[in-house]
């Protein structure tokens, strides 16, 4: 059968449900590798939960900032069609061919027209509580859901617009200057072809009134962590002024109080652990303490502090040991005013030594827990969607994106409580798995994107536009905007300039684009925040309107100015003009640039045959592109080899060996056991390998490369591990037992000790799995005999999630859990007891304040999971290790999967400790991620790279030496010697070749030396 034929059997389209940052990234994967994608929000506009966010931990980057640019591209993508204000009614087929039937609500105004110039909400009289805002300002009936929304148009409020209730007042209609208004739109019904639908309607935080101690209804200073989001945000109701509530008063004094609705039994509340309340906290207070100031006092109360995923446990350390912020290890009991007509607030609470203490608070954050909406609960039944006993999708460890019914993926909060990375990577992992069903259809609906001719304009003099941004109060609350733009006005060659409260909101994208055309500009200048982020975005948008997109300069105002002179607001406002003058300068000199077209080799290597290298080979080989599977042991498995169990009870070793038998089956998959790697040379879409196998040299030549190179446990020495054999670490005293039955009939009592080696100044980090692999163990003991005394010794008992039902079932069935602290560890001893050797456990109970002796008959060390064989990889592929030796992905919330360098990816232990679920979903993410590379013909790199002046250079080869990308290299001219060239491709543009040079011989296509000395000149220019 012809792949036309096969494409005919399935839809080349699919349905992604809720605008989210879950659902925006896999419309924007599925979308990016061939596939035509209707996303469906309810609200009128995309972003969810992170477009409320002030900041995101544990960067403490703006949760906009990183945002924006992705809602920008959803909005603007020819293979993405958004449908707002519309819900899922059903979805009728099979996989591969589903009809789904989509209701889309009135917006009343007509989207074509409206310009967004905020007219219909001026004149609009009617004034209702902002649900964006969390209910603490107002918006009118007819309103955008925040400055940065896209797509970015007005909606009118049925339920609270006076024309709907008493057929009068229609001012937005007679105001609006585009004629938009139209109040005689109707509901539609939409019956839509797709091929999989993917579900990412994101979440809802538990309702606090479940606790009436803690006075939510009363107190007006009692507020939800949502809510001081808002406050936080410069979009926020206050602007970004921390003061409370009640009277507008700055804070002095914050408490937070973890687990309101999360770890409790009480109606309303929810058993499970929510993930990321802790970290939040811990971000909030930061954040709170930098917008007041260090003499801010912010205590969090806890119960336990669960900082478990990547750089989490640094940034608790640093916001208790730099910030300052108070942690209060506890139970609260009651929140009450602390006087009568009094603001102020008292807490209530029991301390670690179980004694009752009250404080003074200013403000008490609640910080509450994720749940399924009713409405998403009432969609997973229309949709026929199993969901487990939390009200969560029902997943499997091994398809950890599959819902109950085929063809029907998850991703988010949705699939169970996660935080940001997570969730864009499990929306990867969903594309993932969508193109794997839809492979036969890949570009069967899409088009292809076309640009304008670049405008002639571009070769005439220098015609700047300067775009200056507000930034919300980012910026704006501490450079003078204005007259940082009027200063910009006055510019050599500056014909236009602008200021705007968000430039990278949709809105100003089109104003840029309107700019360019009526006032010809040919040269755009950006004052705003981090290229980083933004660039690309503006790049398209100057490409859309004609321009070449290297005709472009961002000035950071924001990171390298408003945000480091918070209290210096003139310098910083001379700052900002300086950087202004700095990019105007050197934007006057850039040529035009056109990118480099790679041809793409579309096999993939992936290195690692563990469970997340077999996954991600397994799934780029479902979509139909040739892996090669490279393991240097005997056998496929990595750890999970020595895994029995997942935490929800699935068998890892049947599992395996169905795994392992697809993979080597796989007409797709050639594995490569016992191999090692000996070199990888060469750049996206055209790498090279070379393998050794049994002394045997091989070449493998692919367009992509996926690192699953796992990790292991760490050895200690200490506890007795190697002097005892009743010593053991993570699942050996399960193996022994399955092995050695007679050894747990015999046994009277084992213990585990936590965090071994972990959270430590050596490796001061989480490994994750260790909590709840401990705690699935001794639950399995305690099944197998009763009787048997279970003690498990930690820190802080990180069953995160809905692993915490596994936690409660342990104390049901009689563990002992004892805290012990990271300077008063327990010490081991070998001792005899009943004419046998034994183990003796001192530790110091916190609930005592004494210490206790235990005498047990094994030990199993929960020790750290640490990197292996990174070094050397990372130095031939050119990616970065953190300080801990683990792969160091591109950007924690934006990339997870990701590396700088183009065409490798990550996946698995050798990324960061995580669960098999985990693993395996960050396998398929990486599989996305990799398949949007193969999916093409050929690929555009950047073509800022070194060029070499082959009449200057004398051949000295000290450039090749210095290159760390192994971009540049010497040929040899007959007559002349030898003479460097750069192999554009590999060259990054960092320009360590050009610094070396003695002869001046090398510049940097984009930052040439005169481009480059022109803003140094301007930057030390007189103002």
């Amino acid at each position: 059968m012809n792949k036309k034929n096969r494409a005919q059997q399935v839809t080349g389209a699919v349905m992604v449900v809720g605008g989210g940052i879950a659902g925006t990234q896999a419309a924007l994967d599925l979308a990016g590798s061939g596939f035509y994608v209707y996303l469906v929000e309810q609200a009128p506009s995309i972003g969810g939960a992170m477009a409320k966010l002030d900041k995101t931990f544990p960067t403490n980057d703006c949760s906009m900032c990183i945002l924006s640019p992705k809602l920008v591209e959803c909005g603007r993508h020819l293979n993405i069609q958004l449908m707002t204000l519309s819900d899922v009614e059903a979805v009728e087929g099979v996989a591969g061919r589903f009809t789904v039937t989509v209701k889309e609500r009135p917006r009343y105004v007509d989207a074509d027209k409206c310009i967004a110039c905020g007219e219909c909400a001026a004149k609009c009289p009617k004034k209702v509580t902002d649900e964006f805002n969390e209910g603490l300002g107002t918006r009118k009936a007819v309103y955008v859901m925040y400055p940065q929304a896209v797509p970015l148009k007005y909606v009118i409020d049925e339920e609270n617009c006076i024309y709907f209730k008493k057929g009068k007042c229609r001012a937005c209609e007679k105001f609006c200057p585009a004629g938009a208004i139209d109040f005689n739109q109707k509901e539609k019904i939409h019956r839509i072809e797709v091929g999989s639908v993917i579900l990412a309607p994101g979440f809802k935080s538990t309702d606090p009134r479940v606790y009436d101690t803690y006075g939510y209804d009363k107190h007006p200073n009692v507020i939800s962590s949502m809510e001081f989001e808002r406050i936080l945000s410069a979009t926020g109701p206050f602007e970004g002024h921390l003061v409370r509530p009640s009277d507008k008063e700055p804070c002095r004094k914050i408490a937070w109080l973890q687990c309101v609705g999360s770890r409790d039994m009480q109606e309303g509340a929810h058993s499970y652990c929510s993930g990321v309340c802790c970290t939040y906290a811990i971000k909030e207070a930061v954040i709170a303490k930098e917008h007041v100031g260090r003499d801010l006092d912010a205590a969090i109360f806890f119960m336990d502090m669960r900082t478990y995923g990547k750089d989490f446990d640094k940034y608790y350390d640093r916001a208790r040991e730099e910030s300052g912020v108070r942690f209060v290890r506890s139970r609260v009991h009651t929140v009450q005013a602390a006087s009568p007509g009094s603001g102020d607030l008292r807490v209530d609470y029991v301390d670690d030594a179980g004694t009752l203490r009250s404080e003074l608070f200013d403000l008490v954050v609640l910080s509450t827990g994720l749940e399924s909406s009713r409405n998403v609960l009432a969609m997973a039944e229309r949709l026929h969607v199993g969901l487990n006993t939390a009200g969560f999708a029902e997943t499997s460890s091994f398809s950890p994106v599959e819902t109950s019914r085929p063809g029907i993926f998850v991703c988010g909060v949705f699939a169970g409580p996660k935080d940001i990375p997570s969730s864009v990577t499990e929306a990867s992992a969903a594309a993932a798995a969508s193109a794997s069903v839809l492979a036969a259809a890949r570009g069967s609906l899409t088009q292809e994107k076309t640009y304008p001719p670049e405008n002639p304009i571009i070769q005439g003099s220098p015609r700047i536009g300067v775009f200056v941004c507000h930034c919300g109060i980012n910026i704006g609350s501490v450079v003078d905007v204005p007259a940082v733009r009027d200063y910009a006005a006055k510019l050599p060659d500056v014909a236009y300039v602008a200021d705007n409260l968000f430039t990278c909101s949709q809105d100003t994208q089109k104003l840029i684009r309107e700019a360019i055309k009526e006032h010809r500009l040919n040269r755009v200048v950006v004052a705003a925040c981090t290229p980083r982020t933004h660039e690309p975005m503006f790049q398209e948008t100057i490409r859309e309107a004609g321009l070449n997109r290297y005709l472009f300069e961002l000035a950071n105002i924001r990171d390298q100015d408003s945000w480091v002179h918070q209290s210096e607001p003139e310098k910083a406002t001379e700052k900002a003009k300086d950087l202004v003058r700095m990019a105007v300068a050197k934007v006057a000199l850039l040529e035009p640039i056109e990118r480099m077209q790679v041809p793409i080799n579309q096999d993939a290597l992936v290195i690692g045959g563990g469970i997340a290298g077999m996954s991600a080979a397994l799934n780029l080989a479902d979509q139909g592109f040739m892996t090669f599977l490279v393991e240097e042991k005997k056998d496929l498995g990595g750890n999970a080899l020595t895994v029995r169990r997942t935490w929800k009870g699935e068998d890892v070793r049947e599992y395996l060996s169905t795994l392992r038998e697809r993979v080597l089956n796989h007409s797709r998959i050639e594995t490569l056991t016992e191999t090692a790697i000996k070199t990888v040379q060469g750049f996206v879409g055209q790498f090279t390998t070379t393998v050794v196998t049994d002394g045997t040299e091989r070449d493998l030549h692919h367009g992509v490369v996926i690192l699953a190179t796992g990790a292991r446990r760490f050895e200690p020495r200490e506890y007795l591990y190697g002097q005892s054999d009743r010593v053991v670490l993570w699942h050996e005293l399960e193996a022994l037992y399955e092995a050695e039955p007679q050894r747990l009939r015999e046994s009277e009592a084992v213990a585990f000790i936590q965090c071994v080696g972990s959270r430590e100044p050596e490796r001061p980090y989480c490994s994750k799995v260790c909590c709840t692999a401990s705690v699935e163990q001794a639950i399995g003991l305690k099944t197998r005999k009763p009787d048997l005394d279970v003690f498990i010794l930690y820190r802080d008992l990180r069953t995160y999630g809905l692993r915490e039902d596994l936690y409660t079932r342990a104390r049901e069935l009689g563990v002992i859990f004892i805290r012990y602290n990271l300077d008063e560890k327990p010490v081991v001893e070998k001792t005899v007891s009943g004419g046998g050797e034994k183990l003796r456990i001192t530790v110091k109970d916190h609930v005592l304040g004494a210490p206790v002796r235990l005498t047990v008959d094994y030990l199993s060390l929960a020790t750290a999971i640490i990197p292996t064989g990174h070094k050397e990889l990372a130095q031939q592929l050119k990616v970065p290790l953190n300080d801990e030796g683990f792969f160091l992905e591109a950007h924690m919330k934006l990339r997870p999967v990701d590396f700088a360098t183009d065409g490798v990816f990550v996946c698995g232990l050798a990324h960061y400790p995580k669960p098999i679920d985990e693993s395996i979903a960050q396998a398929q993410a990486a599989s996305a991620r990799a398949a949007a590379v193969l999916s093409r013909p050929y690929i555009e790199v950047e073509p800022i790279v070194s060029v070499v002046d082959p009449e200057l250079c004398t051949g000295c080869g000290l450039c090749e030496k210095s290159c760390p990308f192994g971009a540049i290299r010497r040929y040899e001219v007959p007559g002349k010697g030898f003479i460097a060239e750069t192999i554009a491709t590999s060259c990054k543009g960092c320009g360590v070749c050009a610094a070396a040079c003695p002869q001046k011989a090398i510049d940097i296509v984009h930052f040439r030396n005169s481009q480059l000395v022109a803003a140094i000149h301007a930057g030390g220019a007189a103002t």
